[in-house]
């Protein structure tokens, strides 16, 4: 049986675990959004998170580890946002057993598109994830079965966000949510070259309203 100072000190030890590595976590979201994942170097995360490199190598074995926990933390992250906008702009029409129409399906996704984070880092930080597994043969296969399951993931959600609505895709379901989703990959990367500072939300509502009704049916 384990001494009370042990038990005792697991939960403390596992928190302060937790806290040091998402500090490493956001000062790497930075960084890499900033000066890219080659340029970046571990010293430059350690410095900016306020830690050593024993900090860091305690918790990641590499930066490309590190870079991973990064992307899970943030894909779940806009993940548990979208769950949250379905449940609360369109449960109230799932409740009341009626279907989303044409015209309220601009408003929906602008108010879903609200809830996301910064789409400018985001953007940044999925161009250098990308370029990563290009440059890299082994990190390529990581990326394309990290990307698979993310968007698997993220089209059972949307389809169930339709099906509640009474709607559904006329193509493939994970192919539509790719298109979806690449449009508005598209739009975050021409705001940062033209330097638009509007939201994600004002700049594609309206063209993702007329994507989704063109890729979607009443049922």
């Amino acid at each position: 049986m384990e001494s009370p100072a042990l038990i005792d000190d697991a939960p403390t030890e596992s928190a302060r675990r937790q806290k040091t590595r998402a500090r490493l976590l956001d000062a790497a979201f930075e960084i890499f959004a900033e000066k890219g994942v080659h340029a970046a170097s571990v010293e430059m995360i350690t410095e900016a998170a306020g830690f050593t490199r024993g900090a860091f190598y305690s918790n990641f074995s590499t930066k490309e580890e590190l870079f991973f926990a990064l992307m899970e933390r943030e894909n779940a992250l806009r993940i548990e946002q979208l769950q949250v906008g379905v449940a609360e702009y369109l449960g109230p029409f799932a409740e009341q057993g009626v279907g989303i129409s044409d015209e309220v399906v601009g408003t929906v996704i602008a108010k879903v598109l609200e809830l996301q984070s910064d789409d400018r880092r985001w953007c940044l930080v999925q161009s250098e994830f990308m370029l990563l597994a290009m440059r890299d043969a082994d990190v390529a296969s990581w990326y394309l079965d990290f990307q698979n399951r993310f968007f698997v993931e993220l089209t059972a959600i949307v389809v169930g966000a339709l099906d509640s609505v009474s709607r559904r895709f006329v193509i493939d379901p994970l192919e539509a949510v790719r298109i979806i989703a690449e449009l508005c990959e598209r739009a975050a990367q021409n705001a940062i070259l033209a330097g638009d500072p509007r939201p994600l939300s004002d700049r594609v509502s309206e063209s993702l309203r007329t994507v989704v009704l063109a890729l979607t049916e009443k049922i």
